[in-house]
């Protein structure tokens, strides 16, 4: 038996020699060299006292050197846990703590905070990594052999654990196997017809599904190359268009491109495909962009548990406001929430999906892995339809989660924060419509009558507590929140009383 991911990736290569990263600073850097680089890192990480089924969770700034220690986990036959850089202390011990993970990388600079927490959350191994690629665990790979055998894994072994947000209790982990990272690659390959050819502006992170998975898993499947760059820049990626083919980005990444001056159909003639995800793009956007560019938004539907569900047609209509069909291999049903029967063409009920994408279950979480899959179909939360001409839509979340700038937030971590703020009697969170972040965190509060909390008291106060992207973006009081007759919040009527705030 062999590393089935690794394995997989390599398949469809070829030519060792040829490019895989190209730097923001213009460093180059093949697949061989990224095989031996990998090599060294597994080596590293081995020494450090990683076993085959470790987690090793890493919280760092982007950088080439992150995308090796993943691979050499990967190849080492652990488990990679990647961890939001906009994660605080707290929430860093709550995942350390129940991923039970043997090995914590973290920012040189954060070391002297994060490092006691770790081990007081039982990790045995702490090491650095820094946005320019140094630190200790760099230091040990530098020093290790360049070859390495890698760890037998097989399709159902697990090559990652990924924290999902629900509506309800502390966040969940996803467990992903090496064949549902693996499939999920070569489908997305097929789909978007990826060549060795390609070259990918990758200017996403790195600790999220899209930016891992899609988009480095999809390269490394297709043997094709990347510009790898630090951070979104608008201005850059357009420069860079003129020898780039392919572009992954958030609704967000469009909406501020659609802002520059540069942006026109001779600046992106070169591109062949962009392609949007992570949250739900504006049909607006899709229209402008297509008419300064002369291309249409190639949107899809994924989940951290299932990877990538649905996608646009390459050959074909784009349809704003869907998320187009089913990747091959991948099944999806719309059933009725009451009855649990399947729906019809037009009927929006919950969308379920079944296919080799899907995850193994939630970590440590038997009775909550069960409850989410119903005869095989994993219950995604999600609310859609398929139209007459079986285009995918999206229409609404069952669980209210929150997706702001790509990122999931879950209302209740929120308002049990809010809640415990001196003055404050209840809050409810919900997402509204936002025209540069897809959905806008919003916190609806009813305050004490002889409270003196504002908005700023109320968002100042969450700082440091909540990741930034968690944090309200606008709190609005009120005397009392809307109820139904067994008591529950009608976050539906808040969202539909509000939902022209941020004035889309």
């Amino acid at each position: 038996m062999t590393s089935h991911l690794v394995d997989t990736l390599r398949a469809r290569r070829g030519d060792a020699s040829r490019l895989f990263i190209e730097t923001a600073d213009g460093a180059r850097i093949t697949y061989a060299e990224a095989d031996r680089r990998s090599a060294q890192y597994a080596n590293a990480l081995v020494a450090l006292g990683l076993r085959p089924g470790d987690r090793l969770a890493l919280q760092v700034e982007k950088s080439v050197e992150a995308v090796f220690a993943y691979l050499g986990t990967v190849r080492a036959g652990g488990v990679f846990l990647p961890l939001n850089t906009a994660y605080t202390p707290p929430e860093v011990a709550y995942f350390l703590g129940d991923a039970q993970a043997g090995v914590f990388v973290c920012d040189p600079a954060s070391e002297a905070v994060l490092a006691p927490i770790a081990r007081a959350e039982g990790v045995a191994q702490v090491v650095t990594l820094g946005a320019d690629g140094q630190g200790t665990l760099r230091a040990a790979a530098d020093a290790s052999r360049t070859s390495f055998a890698d760890v037998p894994r097989g399709p159902d072994d697990l090559a990652a654990l990924l924290y999902t947000s629900g509506t309800t209790g502390r966040s969940k982990g996803a467990m992903l196997t090496h064949d549902n990272l693996a499939s999920n690659a070569l489908a997305l390959v097929d789909t978007w017809r990826f060549t060795p050819d390609d070259v990918l502006i990758h200017a996403l992170p790195i600790f999220h599904t899209h930016g891992l998975f899609v988009a480095i898993n999809a390269t490394l499947a297709a043997g094709s190359s990347m510009i790898f760059l630090p951070k979104f820049d608008p201005e850059r990626v357009i420069a860079l268009m003129g020898r780039a083919s392919v572009l992954m980005g958030v609704p967000t990444f469009y909406v501020r491109l659609l802002k520059s001056p540069n942006l026109t159909p001779e600046a992106s003639s070169h591109m062949r495909l962009f392609i949007s995800g992570s949250a739900p793009l504006l049909a607006e956007t899709h229209r402008e962009w297509r008419m300064r560019t002369g291309h249409a938004i190639l949107e899809r539907y994924g989940m951290t548990e299932t990877g990538m569900n649905t996608s646009n047609p390459y050959e074909g209509e784009r349809l704003a406001g869907t998320v187009g069909f089913p990747l091959p291999g991948v099944s999806l049903r719309v059933m009725s929430p009451e009855s649990g029967e399947a729906l019809g063409a037009g009927e929006i009920g919950m969308i379920e999906v079944k296919g080799p994408n899907v995850f193994k279950g939630y970590w440590r979480m038997p009775e909550k892995t069960a409850a989410e899959f119903h005869d095989g179909w994993f219950v995604t939360g999600d609310l859609g339809l398929i139209g007459p001409d079986g285009y995918m839509q999206i229409v609404g979340r069952g669980k209210d989660l929150v997706i702001s700038g790509g990122y999931n937030v879950y209302p209740k971590e929120i308002e049990t924060e809010i809640d415990a703020l001196p003055g404050v009697v209840e809050s409810a969170v919900i997402g509204l419509a936002h025209p540069d972040f897809g959905e806008g965190v919003t916190a609806v509060v009813v305050a004490r009558p002889d409270a003196t909390l504002d908005e700023k008291a109320v968002i100042d106060a969450l700082e440091g507590r909540l990741a930034r992207y968690k944090c309200p973006k606008r709190v609005i009081f009120v005397d009392d929140l809307p109820r139904n007759t067994m008591g529950k919040v009608q976050k539906n009527l808040l969202r539909e009383q509000y939902k022209g705030l941020y004035g889309s």
